[in-house]
């Protein structure tokens, strides 16, 4: 693991933290594969029911390296194209791989492709210092790491052009506004209001806490009849599971139940 990236697991919630707060944690190789393995760990591992992604620092990150840029701008094209789909879009294809809920504590700036990766999680808290801006037009570049398919599902296409074109600052509460994150809280409370809302969805039966997540987005570009299918092959997974036996017998005997995502 690099030292770029922290990685800790505590009862059932794991944080990922970048940790290059000097370089407003710009990407570096060795950072975006200690993420990349970090994720796979979370993925894997039944103890993980939530991931919480932040950064330290002034920023959740501002993407690429910029020290990088005038490099790869050398190389042909080609190895401009397998750079980046061997690189950087791993990681959106990684969480998006991820059935677990994955939340984005957004600490600082975010911009570019450190905005997309936000985007590629679930669900987005924020700081009230918090900025956000999609800054590619300003290097002559396009979305890289998936912003141009994310953004404008999150909060239109109109609005997803006018970010991109004008690459205007945003702050926390606009963001809030536009559904661009879920909730905005004091700079000194955003990992504690992170943490608890992490913690009642890691508190929660993880079989239908992951399915809600798949069939949910598998059913977001189908027609409804395909959706009412796909939650129908579904659902005796979690009526014959032993977490809805319990949540049964809790309810009945008017006590919390205790999952274990069986």
């Amino acid at each position: 693991m690099s030292e770029e990236l922290k990685f800790e697991i505590d009862n059932g919630i794991a944080t990922i933290t970048l940790n290059r707060p000097e370089k407003l944690n710009a990407f570096t190789d060795a950072m975006q594969e200690s993420w990349l393995e970090a994720l796979e760990e979370c993925r894997t591992n039944p103890d993980v029911r939530v991931i919480v992604m932040t950064g330290t620092g002034r920023a959740f990150t501002t993407g690429g390296d910029v020290n990088s840029f005038s490099a790869s701008a050398e190389q042909t094209p080609a190895n401009i194209k397998a750079r980046v789909a061997d690189g950087i879009q791993r990681l959106p294809r990684k969480i998006a791989e991820i059935d677990k809920p994955v939340l984005a504590a957004l600490n600082g700036l975010a911009t570019a492709g450190g905005l997309d990766i936000a985007l590629a999680c679930d669900i987005r808290f924020a700081a009230e210092s918090a900025r956000f801006a999609e800054t590619y037009v300003r290097m002559g570049l396009i979305p890289g790491v998936g912003g141009a398919y994310l953004l404008p599902r999150i909060v239109g296409t109109s609005k997803a052009l006018e970010m991109f074109w004008s690459a205007d600052w945003l702050d926390a509460r606009d963001a809030e506004r536009i559904g661009l994150v879920n909730r905005v809280f004091p700079d000194e409370q955003l990992m504690e209001g992170t943490y608890a809302f992490a913690r009642r969805v890691a508190d929660g039966a993880p079989l239908a806490v992951q399915l809600i997540k798949r069939v949910m987005r598998f059913g977001l570009d189908k027609d409804l009849a395909t959706a009412h299918e796909l939650v129908a092959a579904n659902l005796p997974i979690v009526r014959s599971s032993e977490d809805h036996r319990e949540a049964v017998s809790a309810f009945k005997e008017k006590r919390a139940p205790q999952f274990k995502g069986r």
